[in-house]
């Protein structure tokens, strides 16, 4: 019988996406749950995907463990568009290969190249929340790796507790080793895009308000705009187009889109690119470029759910420092006072984000998932101490409000405002004490938090 030997570890600096917060760390890169298994025997470890949480929450306390070479994709069912999958397979690989078969994610955060255990452990949503929910609700089993060494298969009706903390549980419940997921059935590559401008926020809301049964939407919105235009966006919403939706010449071969030629930034941008002037000239820009935009229009895919990912290595326009996200949940009731303080805030303040987004979200009933039926707003800032008061400024606001934060992003929250803002992190803790996961799972994130 041939022994398993413990995966050799390295030495290695990492941070998040957002670059705010560096360490020396050691890292292993298991081929199998085997070597999973022995390497967890020392504890203190944490799964990491591709790297594409914002903050500290794909940082092992002792070890993290790169997933990325547990990349197959094991089984499809093209009866019911179930694929199995290992945890590192990337949605980017899932899209390529199954856009062409006519199938596509139910789910999708806003970047491709998240590994399908990434969008497990932080139950990303999308632009469609408001119809479908999170990932989680279109994954049928996961195949977890507990703190014993053991595999569990967990799934709404099987471990189903589990199951439910597992999704959203940011890898702290065990390693994520494969899971069952299903994907949707499309007509083509394309989506049919309509664009609302919307003068302020009220606008904006109702623009939501009245797409709600438009599949996918989404707001660019403009964090820097004051008085009668505050909050001023540009609503989107979409749909996949039928083959019969497209071009003449297209129609052949619906799921042939534009190769889009991709950029890599290729060095930390000096800090004085992004300032209060620049973000608000390019605020301004994309407002009025938005303005003059065709109404409805026909994208491809790519250029609709993952605009970002044409810049490759966007992460680095902020500089050395990094960069902070800020992404919060309001409910519905207090959506739009909320959401008036933020922005008030932020823009008084002047440190106007190169990216804003606004997404209305559906009803959710979760354990430890981000989403809340509401609205959800996500601001970035170049990593300053400025930007650091602000940011507890509005975290002020969001408790205030009965709002809560999506760990994905998060890379400085304390441990406080996360119990403000949040009445499950109690029954989280005690989740984990009680299956004695607390030592064996841990992250820099789940340090900080105290989970």
């Amino acid at each position: 019988m041939t022994e398993i030997l413990e995966p050799r570890c390295v030495t290695t600096e990492l941070s998040g996406w957002g670059r705010f917060s560096r360490r020396s760390v050691r890292m292993a890169s298991p081929r199998n749950e085997s070597e999973i298994a022995l390497l967890a025997r020392n504890g203190g470890l944490i799964a990491r995907g591709s790297g594409r949480a914002y903050g500290d929450s794909a940082i092992g306390t002792k070890l993290t463990l790169d997933m990325r070479r547990m990349n197959r994709m094991l089984a499809f069912d093209e009866a019911t568009g179930q694929l199995t999958a290992e945890a590192g397979v990337l949605l980017s690989d899932v899209i390529a290969t199954f856009l062409p078969r006519g199938w596509f994610p139910y789910v999708t955060p806003g970047t491709k190249f998240v590994t399908l255990g990434g969008a497990i452990a932080a139950d990303v949503h999308g632009k469609n929340h408001h119809i479908n929910g999170s990932f989680g609700a279109f994954v049928d089993w996961i195949d977890v790796l507990g703190a014993d060494g053991e595999i569990v298969r967990i799934g709404p009706d099987e471990n189903s507790e589990m199951f439910e903390w597992t999704l959203g549980g940011m890898g702290l419940t065990g390693v994520i080793v494969r899971a069952a997921f299903r994907l949707r059935r499309v007509g083509s590559g394309w989506i049919r895009k309509t664009t609302v401008p919307a003068a302020n926020l009220a606008d904006a809301m109702a623009a939501f308000e009245t797409a709600d049964e438009a599949l996918y939407s989404v707001g660019w919105i403009d964090c820097l705009a004051r008085g009668a235009s505050l909050g001023r966006t540009l609503v989107m919403t979409g749909e996949h187009a039928d083959a019969n939706d497209l071009p003449r010449d297209y129609r052949a071969h619906p799921f042939k889109t534009p190769v889009r030629r991709r950029f890599t930034f290729p060095f930390d941008a000096p800090g004085i690119v992004l300032n209060r002037f620049s973000i608000r000239a390019f605020n301004a820009l994309y407002w009025q470029l938005g303005l003059r935009a065709p109404r409805e229009t026909l994208v491809d895919y790519d250029s609709f759910f993952y605009p970002l990912d044409r810049m490759l290595g966007w992460n680095r326009i902020y500089g050395r420092r990094g960069f902070l996200q800020f992404q919060c949940a309001l409910p519905l009731e207090n959506a739009k006072s909320g959401l008036t303080r933020l922005l008030t805030e932020t823009a008084q303040a002047g440190q106007g984000s190169f990216l804003a987004v606004l997404k209305r979200l559906g009803a959710q009933q979760s354990r430890f998932s981000f989403p809340m039926e509401g609205y959800t707003l996500a601001l970035d800032f170049p990593a300053t101490p400025t930007a650091l008061a602000l940011l507890k400024r509005l975290d002020a606001v969001v408790i205030d409000h009965g709002g809560r934060f999506y760990l994905a992003k998060d890379a400085r929250m304390s441990s406080e405002t996360l119990c403000r803002s949040d009445a499950r992190i109690d029954a989280f803790r005690d989740m984990r004490r009680m299956r004695h996961l607390e030592h064996t799972f841990s992250s820099d994130q789940s340090q900080r938090f105290h989970l």
